[in-house]
This record gives structure tokens, sequence and C-alpha cells, in this order.
């Protein structure tokens, strides 16, 4: 629409009371953990959608459905939820969980969490939960590289062992999240290599507080960078904050910051997600952001 502002989503946030140990895991101890104080900040950023990720620390897909439900609801529709389910409780599980999703129409994706839980995303168990995203024409999102949990175990969540189910599953879109960090050219390969495997951008960035930090960015920097050129295009790389762990401000311009067409950076920071995600399909979120 002429005059418009180009949309931006953010495809990784957090907002959970399931979320481990919030004061020392969120960028500011004091930090509005609320859908409003989200949207404020989302708002403030100049960010229209977002998809809020469910944590495997919750104790059952009907409770984290719930929740999800009512952060969608009180955020007027720019909140959509990412639902998860833990693998290593057994294939009974997976299946509660598809039963539980198959009863929502609004799921924006599904998120598996490789590296916090021993599993890698070609175990054998996923076949009836990447049939279900094939299904309903889903992305899986997954979790890549570093752990937020020290007892995780890094071997489980490398990108190129994404690269198998993305063969196998060529109708499903997978987003390798972080970027791989620290595997980003790997996960560059996998990105240029599968034409449904995408990128974010997500929880790449320590707290402004944290020493280095400016050097941080601009190392990071070159690195996307670096990534976008062996890729050859921006069109499978997606903005994500990882909030509450990144500021969304911070997060945004680390995209805005890269040395690339305006283009693309629109791209990255919004078009790519919407057409992934299919978010003009879907009802227009309310106006306000109460």
């Amino acid at each position: 629409m002429a005059g418009r502002p180009p949309i931006r989503v953010d495809t990784h946030l957090h907002l959970t009371r399931w979320w481990p140990d919030l004061p020392h895991t969120a960028y500011r101890p004091d930090l509005d953990y609320t859908t409003a104080g989200l949207l404020r900040e989302m708002d403030a950023a100049g960010i229209e959608r977002g998809l809020v990720i469910q944590v495997h620390e919750a104790p059952n897909a009907a409770d984290a459905l719930e929740e999800s439900r009512s952060i969608r609801e009180a955020s007027g529709g720019r909140l959509l939820p990412v639902v998860t389910v833990d693998p290593t409780r057994g294939p009974e599980t997976i299946d509660r969980a598809i039963a539980q999703w198959e009863e929502d129409p609004g799921l924006a994706g599904i998120k598996l969490f490789p590296g916090y839980l021993p599993f890698y995303p070609h175990d054998p168990r996923l076949a009836p939960l990447y049939e279900f995203a094939h299904r309903r024409g889903l992305p899986v999102l997954i979790h890549q590289g570093d752990t937020l949990d020290r007892k995780g175990l890094v071997k489980f969540a490398r990108p190129i062992e994404v690269d198998e189910v993305a063969v196998r599953y060529p109708d499903v879109a997978f987003v390798l999240c972080h970027f791989g960090n620290p595997w980003i050219e790997e996960a560059a390969e996998l990105v240029y290599k599968d034409e449904n495997v995408y990128a974010d951008t997500s929880g790449l960035l320590a707290p402004p507080s944290a020493p280095y930090f400016e050097r941080m960015v601009e190392q990071c920097r070159a690195r996307l960078l670096s990534a976008i050129v062996s890729i050859g295009s921006a069109d499978r790389v997606l903005y994500g904050s990882d909030w509450p762990l990144e500021e969304l401000r911070v997060a945004v311009g680390l995209v805005d910051g890269l040395e690339l067409p305006p283009e693309d950076r629109r791209r990255i920071l919004g078009a790519n997600a919407a057409r992934l995600f299919r978010l003009a399909s879907r009802a227009a979120p309310a106006s306000g952001s109460s």
C-alpha cells in the first residue's frame, strides 16, 4: 500500500511463565515481561507482528497452547504462537501434542530444541511432527548452536544435522535459529544448498552492558554479511531478537547496520517472514497495543 512503511516481523520472541530465571537471563533485570510490555517495545522498534515461541520447560502441550492463545488474544493478533514438544518424552507425547495442535488453526509454526534436549533433528520419532508440519504448511524452527543452559549438548544443534530432514521433507520450510552460531558458515551452506532452509538473526548479541559489546556488534555484522554473500541472496534470512534475551532495538539495529541494499534489509526485517508465515493471509492486527 502506498505510503505505508514496510512490515517488520520479529520471528523469535519468548513470553511465558516458564521462562528460566528471568532476572538473570533477560537483557535487563527490571524488564516488563508482559504482553503489554512486549508490545510497547515492539512499537518503539517499529515491529508490527511477532512470533512467540513456547519453551520446552512447559509441562505439556495443552497448558502451553492455552498460554499461547491468551497471549495472541491479549495482543489483538499481533503475537502469534509457535508450539513445541519434547520428543525425548516418547512418541505418545508427540502424538498428544499434535492432537492438541490440530484444534488450533492459528498456529504460526513449530519449534524444536535440540541441544537443550538430547536429540537430533533427524530423530525418527519426529516423523509425525514433520508430516503434520507438511500437512498444515507450518515452518519448523530448530534451535541451533550455543545454549543458555550450560548442561546443554551443542553436538545435537549443529546446522549440518538439519540437512537430512531438509532433503527428506522438501515441502517443509526449516528455520535455523540463531543462524547456527557459532557455525554461521555451516548454516549459510544449508541455506545456499537447500531451498527450503532459512536462517534467523536471533540471539546473536549479549546485552549492551557486556564487555566488548561494540566490537561484538561489529564482528557479528561482518559474519552475517559474509554468510549472506555466500548464500547469494537475502531472501531466506529472517530478523529475530530472542527477546527477553536481546533488546528489540538492538536486534533491529544489527540488521539495519548491514551493508546491504535497503531492499535486502527490508526483506530481512519483515518481508521474508510475512511471505514464509503467510502473515498477509491472516487477519490484520488491532491498531492499538493495549
